[in-house]
């Protein structure tokens, strides 16, 4: 299909991806489960796109089974390709998504600290996301020597060189100083949630042995179910303040 009808076709689900909740009171609780324990996620209401084309997947328990098809570790964690679920031993992933393109939701108070939630996305000039495939930042922690480096140059990641991000704000660079992530990936993927505990689940899965194409060796699979909870109930569970 041609991407741009793929983009249409997306806008035109919105009306049944509407969230009745009401958003002042609750929130959609994403609870992540895999081999390695369980964490658990939220998604911004200023990208609503994204936040309502993940609720119906989880919904439709779409992520249920599949692998992490791609690991990096002091970078992320990459699932959503539905043929994972099936995949054989050392085949090729990360090629198939749901079928559809969100338009991009780059926000410049959005960006890569350790825990947050992007959307994957092949190299489009209009950084429309994939509508399935998605990846949760481990990273490093940056110095201020290394992140303007990084700016200035790019970060060269194996044989790969990648060019330098958005210029993060000062508050954004003490978080890159202090909790970590990945810079320069801001303003070239939307970043639409975040895990708000247990990052340790991240960090055991990132470190997995993997093959050249950076899939695990042996499978880890996970699943997705999702739950509306009043926000003063998430603060009191997990910490998380709105």
């Amino acid at each position: 299909m041609n991407q741009i009808y793929k983009i249409l076709a997306f806008s035109l689900l919105l009306p049944t991806l509407a969230v009745s909740q009401n958003p002042k009171k609750k929130d959609y609780l994403v609870t992540l489960t895999t081999d390695f324990g369980t964490a658990h996620l939220v998604f911004f209401q200023d990208t609503p796109l994204h936040r309502a084309n993940y609720i119906k997947l989880i919904d439709q328990h779409y992520f249920d089974g599949l692998l992490f098809h791609r690991v990096i570790p002091q970078f992320m964690i990459q699932s959503g390709d539905p043929t994972s679920r099936t995949a054989v031993a050392g085949q090729p992933l990360g090629e198939v998504d749901n079928g559809t393109l969100i338009p991009a939701e780059i926000r410049p108070e959005r960006f890569h600290y350790r825990g947050a939630i992007g959307a994957a996305r092949d190299k489009r000039p209009d950084k429309a996301s994939s509508d399935s495939q998605f990846y949760l930042v481990q990273g490093l922690v940056w110095t201020d020597s290394s992140l303007n480096d990084q700016l200035e140059h790019g970060l060269k990641w194996g044989e790969r060189r990648i060019p330098g991000g958005r210029v993060p704000t000062q508050d954004q660079r003490q978080v890159y100083k202090t909790v970590g992530g990945t810079p320069y990936l801001d303003g070239a993927f939307t970043v639409f949630g975040e895990v708000i505990d247990n990052l340790a689940v991240i960090d055991s899965i990132a470190k997995q042995p993997r093959n050249p194409a950076d899939r695990p060796l042996t499978d880890r699979r996970l699943s997705m179910s999702g739950q509306w909870m009043k926000k003063k109930k998430i603060t009191k569970l997990y910490g998380y303040r709105y």
